[in-house]
């Protein structure tokens, strides 16, 4: 068996991998690299980033992203979050918008991956998954990137606080939002208080 088809062996298809990951199973990596690459067993995202594509009834499937940013970071902390998910909460946001932001606690930018745009952005805290209420802790603490005109989006959160567990978007605010977001959720959880109180 030749040291590129030993090399083979260990690719995976739908698996990303560093130039460092395959080093290990070669003793020419560039020039393997090369070869795996001419002869479509791996594909280049970015530098140094190679996926073993996965072939589907509709070709070659793109990495995911969750395994793409995973290799890219080589760390697991990451949150992966897109404005998109703000449509769901119903406070008025319809935008579509073309990126995936990563939450994480080593890159900052925009890097592009594999045909994707991602914006990195190091944050000391984050869930690990999405919920409602990080969700709109996250759309308060980007108010000023939306399209949407801010006043009509926070008249609608301030009237939707009330379909929220409070506790959980008091802890949510607490440990995920900027100084603005806690602000505008404890006059708002407040406000709700006093209506229920009067």
């Amino acid at each position: 068996m030749t040291k590129l088809q030993e090399l083979k062996k260990h690719l995976r298809p739908g698996q990303v991998y560093r130039r460092a990951d395959l080093a290990q199973w070669s003793n020419a990596v560039d020039r393997h690299l090369k070869q795996l690459l001419n002869d479509g067993g791996l594909t280049k995202l970015a530098g140094g980033l190679y996926l073993c594509p996965k072939e589907t009834v509709f070709g070659k499937a793109p990495a995911e992203d969750h395994k793409l940013v995973e290799t890219f970071l080589k760390d697991r902390r990451f949150l992966l979050a897109s404005p998109n998910a703000y449509n769901k909460l119903g406070v008025g946001t319809t935008q579509l918008y073309n990126k995936t932001v990563v939450y994480n606690h080593k890159r900052h930018g925009n890097f592009t991956l594999g045909n994707r745009t991602f914006e990195f952005r190091v944050k000391p805290s984050f869930p690990k998954t999405l919920s409602k209420e990080f969700l709109l802790v996250d759309l308060l603490n980007n108010l000023n990137r939306l399209a949407e005109s801010q006043e009509h989006v926070l008249a609608r959160v301030r009237e939707d606080v009330t379909s929220y567990d409070a506790a959980r978007l008091q802890r949510a605010a607490r440990d995920y939002g900027n100084v603005s977001t806690k602000k505008i959720l404890s006059q708002a959880l407040n406000a709700d208080l006093a209506s229920h109180a009067a």
